[in-house]
């Protein structure tokens, strides 16, 4: 018999004896255990029957049996014996025949219908089928009639170690943190075997590491994969490749192994600080680079990756912290210098700048080793760039008298070439912002001149614009804004500001204000205007009038009473109309509502017509108002009164009432009381303004203007 079937056989051997004791317990005598099954009656031993009693006791099962073990993976010249069927009945004639059904009846299964002996007749595999379920049956050979009732039993395949251990999700990833203790988890694997795991060891297994010792370690049985080794560092080494077995029979030898790998990647911590390639960094830069632009990179290299390689850049030393700044580079992690203020050749040619590069993410763990952090030395020389010229000032302010004289110098400008190699300048003015030519510069040594005469009172300020060029460079050009300001000369008349056409009611008394006038200047003297009034020569002796300044202001008085003259209006002079008209009340607001009626300032009168004036003549040629219809009392006063205004204002016939006014009903809430001609005194009798004194300080200047002496009223 070959080495392998030996092998199985004794695994198998005590299952066997036992087969044959429980399928031949006729043959053998074998003590009764759960595997078999005695009729009812019977005795321990073969026991002939008599007809009477074997008809009688048909009805029960005379035979001892009920499941058979058979060999898987057996493959003998001869078919195997599985057991053997037998009944009391059968006296040893061969009258009695034993029939098979079921799985497998007559194919893989085959049984002697004289002595009840049952065949395997194929190889079996226990992992394709386990057990076989048959019904057997003993009948009469010559009619065929059933001795006893039929009987179901199993045979079952029986195991032996036919199947290796697989790793089914294999090969498997893992990873674990560097500088992990020993013991840390890293994964579990998993093996499964096909063997029955319940009879024998065919299917325990034990796991155990073929390759990736001393750094990781299994546990036998649960398949847990652990460190072995502390310490262990990502950046010296960050894959390993472990082999791992799985081996049935409990891991003794002849048990069958299958293998899987395990491949387990270091994740990184931060353990490592940023280091600077080089200790000293050498730049230059261009004294007119632009600002913001960067002048150079350094790199601190971090053996640590993602965001423990992170680091952020600082400049922490220096006579350039406020000239320069770092910032990092997200895609490269590198320094990058740039310029935050203007350089200049000429005032520093160097600057020497200590630069720190220290890690974002630090790890508590590791925070013993550290600084996490480093420094270099960055020098940086200044190279000189051909700069345009400068001005003295970056804006000039120049004045300049109105009746300056033509080619006169009013003012003048610098600028000089800050470069070593210092270069002449020309200077010029922009005639965009001079188009009318009124300056003139001279072009080496930047003095302004007058080219046209200037008015101060039709333009005061000129702003144009001074350009400098350096004459070995043309290219090199700087502007400036100059504001030149004319000033005031007394060049003009005073004027008075409107045109003014003075009327008198004929009962003016002496002292009373006829016309108030003022003049205007176009010169701008520094302290203000101050103006003489006068009357013309030819008005110098009329008694009637008399002038007074007040300021600016001129007032000009009745000195003699007028004698009664005819209205100036052809109209009655009892109707109340007219007076309303004539002198323009205004009013006393909320309060007044007794001082005018709507219906009579439509004056029906004057509806269809006008009022023709005595004392004027009209410079042009009168051409009658359009008449408008009378319109009802619920009409808009305002609207009506601005309709009526703007007849008046376009209507040089017109009287001139509100120029006469000077006076306004104040209402019956005012303190002083009404001022209005209407409720002045008709008769001859002088009328006191004394009572103005009485108003206090504010007041007295009107008091003086109005108080009349003694010897003027005489007068």
């Amino acid at each position: 018999m070959p080495e392998r079937l030996t092998e199985m056989l004794m695994d198998t051997w005590t299952p066997l004896i036992i087969l044959w004791i429980t399928v031949l317990p006729s043959i053998y005598m074998a003590p009764m255990n759960q595997s078999q099954v005695l009729p009812s009656g019977s005795s321990t031993g073969l026991k002939r029957l008599t007809e009477e009693q074997r008809v009688l006791n048909r009805s029960k099962r005379g035979w001892v049996w009920n499941q058979m073990f058979v060999l898987e993976e057996f493959s003998g010249p001869e078919p195997i014996l599985v057991g053997r069927l037998h009944t009391d009945l059968d006296p040893g004639s061969s009258k009695i025949k034993y029939i098979l059904s079921g799985d497998g009846a007559g194919t893989i299964f085959v049984i002697n219908d004289k002595t009840g002996d049952i065949h395997a007749m194929k190889r079996l595999d226990r992992e394709e089928k386990a057990e076989y379920t048959l019904t057997a049956q003993a009948v009469d050979r010559d009619t065929n009639q059933p001795l006893e009732p039929p009987s179901e039993f199993i045979i079952k395949v029986q195991d032996i170690n036919d199947n290796a251990p697989e790793f089914v999700d294999g090969p498997y990833h893992a990873t674990v943190p560097e500088m992990s203790v020993v013991g840390t988890f890293v994964t579990k694997v998993t093996a499964t075997d096909a063997d029955d795991p319940v009879y024998g060891n065919s299917a325990k297994l034990v796991y155990s590491i073929l390759e990736g010792q001393p750094y990781f370690s299994i546990e036998p049985h649960t398949a847990i994969i652990k460190t072995a080794l502390p310490n262990m560092d990502r950046e010296a080494k960050e894959e390993y490749f472990v082999v791992i077995q799985a081996k049935d029979m409990g891991g003794h030898m002849g048990g069958l192994s299958g293998t899987t790998t395990v491949t387990i990647t270091l994740t990184d911590v931060n353990d490592n600080p940023p280091k600077f390639a080089q200790s000293l960094y050498h730049f230059s830069v261009m004294e007119d680079v632009a600002l913001g632009e960067p002048i150079g990179r350094v790199k601190a290299n971090d053996l640590d990756i993602g965001e423990n390689a992170k680091s952020s850049y600082d400049i922490i030393e220096g006579d350039g912290m406020d000239i320069f700044e770092i910032t990092t580079d997200a895609q490269t992690q590198d320094g990058i210098i740039r310029v935050r203020k203007p350089l200049d050749f000429e005032t520093k040619k160097s600057y020497t700048l200590k630069v720190e590069a220290a890690n974002i993410h630090i790890d508590p763990r590791f925070i013993s080793g550290g600084p996490f952090k480093d420094t270099a030395t960055v020098k940086i020389v200044v190279e000189d760039a051909d700069e345009p010229p400068v001005f003295s000032s970056p804006t000039y302010l120049l004045e300049v008298h109105e009746n300056a004289a033509i080619n006169s110098v009013i003012g003048q400008v610098t600028a000089h070439d800050p470069d070593v190699s210092s270069s002449p300048i020309r200077f010029s003015i922009d005639r965009h912002t001079d188009l009318e030519r009124q300056f003139n510069i001279n072009a080496e040594d930047g003095k302004i001149t007058l080219a046209t005469p200037l008015d101060r009172e039709t333009n005061m300020w000129h702003n144009i614009t001074i350009v400098a060029t350096e004459t070995r460079n043309y290219s090199q050009v700087s502007r400036v804004p100059v504001a030149i300001k004319v000033l005031d000369v007394n060049d003009n008349a005073p004027e008075f500001a409107s045109e003014h056409e003075a009327y008198l009611c004929e009962n003016g008394k002496p002292g009373q204000v006829i016309q108030i006038v003022s003049a205007v200047d176009k010169d701008d003297p520094k302290n203000g205007h101050y103006f003489l009034y006068s009357l013309l020569p030819e008005m110098v002796n009329n008694p009637n009038f008399t002038i007074k300044k007040n300021e600016v202001i001129v007032v000009l008085f009745v000195t003699l009473r007028r004698h009664k003259n005819e209205p100036l209006i052809i109209k009655d002079d009892e109707d109340v109309r007219e007076n309303i008209i004539r002198y323009d009340d205004e009013g006393g607001g909320e309060e007044d509502t007794e001082a005018f009626d709507i219906a009579t300032l439509q004056n029906p009168d004057g509806i269809n017509g006008f009022l023709p004036r005595k004392d004027i003549k009209p410079d042009l040629q009168f051409m009658p108002r359009q008449g408008l219809a009378p319109v009802p009392n619920g009409v808009d006063v305002d609207e009506f009164i601005n309709v009526r205004l703007h007849e008046a204002d376009n209507d040089p016939t017109a009287p001139p009432y509100d120029s006469i006014q000077i006076y306004g009903y104040e209402g019956r809430g005012s303190a002083a009381g009404s001022l209005s001609s209407l409720e002045s005194s008709t008769s001859d009798s002088d009328q006191n303004f004394d009572y103005l004194s009485e108003w206090g300080p504010r007041f007295k200047r009107l008091g003086e203007l109005y108080s009349v002496g003694e010897s003027d009223k005489e007068t």
